[in-house]
């Protein structure tokens, strides 16, 4: 029989070993990062997102030390790309940038795997960007009132283009039915480019989409520029109204941007994902990348997860009673 003397030595030894292997297993813990991170892109190579992303990738991969790797994955709408990130291990790896898109709409019209909102961590809010609405030139209007007065006149014809139901081209498109009071067909596209080359070619009268893909069309004559949808002008457009001075005040639809990671992420680790992307926002190259885009940067007082996360929820509550009403569906 064991006397309690030496059953307390043995607890004795059996503390000290496990505090010797912890500080052995925490010796030889790996600091973050120490591999490449992958940030998933949920649309296709070359697009406004993609763009962003790479300007993004390669300021980050000096603040982190590490390679920061970019995966276009496309499809549904970018759900599929989000359900990948969701399923991914909260390890700081993998992570997505996507819009109210992905990260507002899509929940409101597919029937999803995942949870918008519960199953990501939001690290930091990047950039915001207005439309700018379009029509083919045989339109005969020089201002937004006069577009407005012929698509009233002329709605029983008028077709619209957008490149994905409830995305901010087709919610631009809802709320343009909104002030004019009248309601015409959507043409579904499977990008802007596409459906601004039908624009051009005069298959298509109005269009919104992002100052990017359109701007040097409006400055070579190929379609008219109307008004922009947010509440100042570009630097890369002073010419070109917003939709107040348009005679449309409150008309501002925009497309912002957001850095996520899996839900369980450890708080460090975002930290130090968010310190890294608020670095790559301050970078000059970056900067001028986002404004050649037609892309705000937010201030530096909501470049923080808690910001993102608000905005999220702010935009769910404006837009889920919108696209119900509205009756959008996934096309």
């Amino acid at each position: 029989m064991l006397k309690v003397p030496h059953l307390e030595r043995m607890r004795a030894i059996g503390v000290a070993l496990a505090a010797v292997m912890g500080s052995i297993g925490g010796a030889g813990a790996e600091a973050y990062p120490s591999r490449p991170i992958t940030i998933v892109v949920p649309y296709a190579a070359g697009g406004l997102f993609d763009s962003i992303a790479r300007a993004l990738a390669e300021s980050m991969r000096v603040a982190l030390a590490q390679s920061v790797v970019i995966e276009n994955v496309g499809g549904a709408g970018g759900s599929i790309a989000l359900g990948r990130v969701a399923r991914a291990p909260p390890d700081g790896y993998t992570l997505s940038v996507g819009s109210g898109d992905q990260f507002v709409v899509n929940a409101a019209i597919y029937p999803l795997q995942y949870d918008v909102v519960q199953d990501f961590e939001p690290v930091t809010l990047l950039m915001n960007g207005p439309n700018l609405i379009v029509s083919k030139n045989e339109i005969p209007a020089s201002n937004l009132k006069e577009l407005v007065a012929w698509l009233k006149t002329n709605h029983a014809s008028v077709a619209q283009a957008h490149n994905g139901a409830g995305g901010s081209l087709h919610l631009c498109g809802v709320e343009l039915q909104r002030v004019t009071g009248a309601r015409w067909p959507f043409v579904p596209y499977r990008g802007a480019a596409p459906a601004l080359q039908d624009v051009i070619g005069g298959r298509i009268d109005v269009m919104c989409t992002s100052p990017a893909s359109s701007l040097e069309m409006v400055r070579n004559g190929l379609v008219r520029g109307y008004a922009i949808t947010g509440n100042a002008r570009l630097a890369t457009a002073p010419d070109i109204p917003t939709v107040d001075e348009a005679g449309f005040p409150g008309f501002h639809i925009s497309v912002w941007g957001g850095l996520f990671a899996p839900k369980g992420t450890p708080k460090d680790v975002i930290a130090k994902l968010n310190a890294a992307a608020v670095v790559a926002l301050a970078d000059p190259a970056v900067r001028q990348r986002l404004v050649a885009l037609g892309q705000e940067i937010f201030p530096r007082d909501r470049q923080t997860p808690e910001a993102l996360g608000a905005l999220q929820k702010a935009e769910i509550e404006k837009w889920w009673p919108i696209i119900k009403a509205a009756n959008i569906k996934a096309d």
